[in-house]
């Protein structure tokens, strides 16, 4: 009877370490912030200023009580057509702000990440249709459609796929930190010709123009692949 309940714990052991997440309750708040508790209610009172000078600097990563953190893309007011919003402020839909808010800047992280990379997407969907790169594998004879440069050159795509996966590997650092420091999601501090304007005002901007036409680029990639293989054409695809 021993043996049989010892292995029958010994599995219920084993199979925990297989049960889904979603059946422990979720904790929304941040680890540091949980870590700054504990060290408050233990921590002597000449220590409670120093204590509560990292709960400032921890709560600029995660605003309670503001949408998406106060991102910037939230402002609307353009119309959001066959749904029941009138406008797309604070447009929400699925709910995920609401849901996961410790999430939030990892959501915004991996949109401007697409974002940036539909921008580079839809450029070279279209400027390879009038300039190639010198090499005969990439003439306008080797591959007459830009749509057919994946399947034709192999090669290409491997240091394609090489090289993305070394600047990936340059963030990982940016992304262990995401929660825990007063960094925005997407900033990379790497503004080598010193564009980036210095005004919070026109940081909101620029971020905007920024999130806006990366949304675009998104649909357009879209459309111009689908566009491309339906019906057959070069740019514009008619």
């Amino acid at each position: 009877m021993m043996k049989t309940a010892a292995i029958v714990i010994a599995l219920a052991g084993s199979a925990s370490a297989f049960a889904p997440s979603g059946l422990n309750r979720i904790n929304t708040r941040l680890h540091a912030d949980v870590a700054v508790e504990e060290a408050v209610e233990d921590a002597p009172v000449e220590a409670i200023e120093e204590v509560v000078e990292v709960v400032e600097a921890v709560s600029k990563v995660l605003v309670p009580d503001v949408f998406c953190n106060g991102y910037v893309g939230g402002e609307g007011p353009e119309p959001i057509p066959f749904t029941t919003s009138a406008t797309s402020v604070n447009w929400d839909p699925a709910g995920f702000t609401e849901r996961a808010p410790e999430w939030v800047p990892w959501f915004r992280e991996a949109e401007l990440k697409h974002c940036r990379v539909a921008m580079l997407a839809s450029a070279g969907m279209v400027v390879p249709e009038f300039v190639r790169i010198p090499g005969e594998q990439f003439t306008f004879e080797s591959v007459p459609f830009v749509i057919n440069a994946h399947d034709m050159l192999p090669d290409s795509m491997s240091q394609i796929f090489l090289w993305i996966s070394l600047l990936e590997a340059c963030t990982f650092a940016a992304y262990a930190n995401m929660n825990n420091w007063d960094r925005m999601p997407g900033d990379y501090s790497f503004d080598p010709l010193g564009l980036y304007p210095e005004s919070e005002e026109k940081q909101k901007e620029w971020q905007l123009a920024e999130l806006k036409n990366g949304r675009l680029a998104m649909i357009a990639v879209g459309g111009m692949v689908a566009g491309s293989l339906i019906t057959g054409e070069h740019f514009p695809y008619l």
